[in-house]
């Protein structure tokens, strides 16, 4: 994708060029802590321009996908590649280059409490371009207003509730107009009606800006509502990628266990 930064109030324009390969792809990925082998050989291309939701018990892995996608964590073993290209046959300086083209939604928003949140949303325009603040000002207010936090902008962190905050994260997020946006546990914390809020949040910026978008979540009624396309991962694997609906229909013992929300299955207490 190519971002065309435009003075306007307007959000930036985005230019989308098609690509010859999936935007992201796992081979083979195996990670240690230890003793304890998380991922165990985990194959899977994620649908581009879709929404992904990755389900699993705890302690199966997702989390530790979204950090090898992202280049935080190097596999023990086997590839990911981001954009056609093995992101550990690149430089240190190559792969902080590809996270510019990555979105992050952290569990609690990782907002820096010492600032408010348009300075917070601002920050990556600050950090990577070269923008005047007059023009940085009107993207962040476009954003925050795609959100419904233009009225909070002068406020900390500390003053807003947690849905406020994942938002203001969301914005952030979204700011340098990213292929690929990752979200990490986004409802964590939240009530059910605010979780059905962010999830129509999530499908309708998805709708305006396109992109890859992947899900992380225990969260089976909220997969179920922003999802194009469900993984599931179970002992460090895949064992289901499919259509959304087709993953609620499955004869899986394990995919239909876990979403369902049975005790009778495959998946125990170990």
């Amino acid at each position: 994708m190519t971002a065309v930064l435009t003075a306007a109030s307007e959000s930036p324009t985005v230019v989308r060029e098609a690509s010859p390969t999936h935007s992201m792809q796992v081979r083979n990925l195996h990670k240690k802590f230890g003793s304890f082998e998380v991922l165990q050989g985990l194959n899977i291309d994620f649908v581009d321009d879709a929404i992904t939701t990755v389900l699993g018990p705890s302690g199966t892995g997702k989390s530790v996908l979204l950090k090898h996608l992202v280049g935080l964590l190097e596999p023990d073993q086997g590839e990911v590649r981001v954009f056609g290209q093995d992101i550990w046959a690149m430089s240190e300086h190559e792969r902080y280059e590809l996270r510019k083209r990555f979105g992050v939604l952290f569990q609690d928003g990782a907002l820096f409490g010492s600032m408010n949140i348009f300075d917070n949303v601002a920050f990556p325009l600050r950090k990577h371009t070269d923008m005047a603040e007059s023009e940085i000002g009107d993207f962040v207010m476009a954003r925050m207003q795609e959100v419904g936090l233009e009225r909070s902008a002068h406020k900390y962190p500390s003053e807003v509730s947690g849905g406020m905050r994942k938002r203001a994260g969301f914005a952030r997020g979204l700011i340098l107009n990213p292929d690929i946006v990752l979200f990490d546990e986004p409802d964590s914390g939240l009530d059910p009606v605010r979780t059905s809020l962010l999830c129509d949040l999530i499908k309708q910026m998805h709708e305006e800006h396109g992109g890859t978008y992947l899900l992380v979540t225990h969260n089976i009624s909220a997969a179920r509502a922003c999802s194009d396309y469900v993984g599931m991962i179970w002992k460090g694997k895949l064992v289901h990628y499919g259509d959304c609906e087709e993953a609620f229909a499955s004869d899986d013992p394990f995919v239909r266990q876990f979403l369902a929300g049975e005790s009778a299955g495959p998946l125990g207490m170990d």
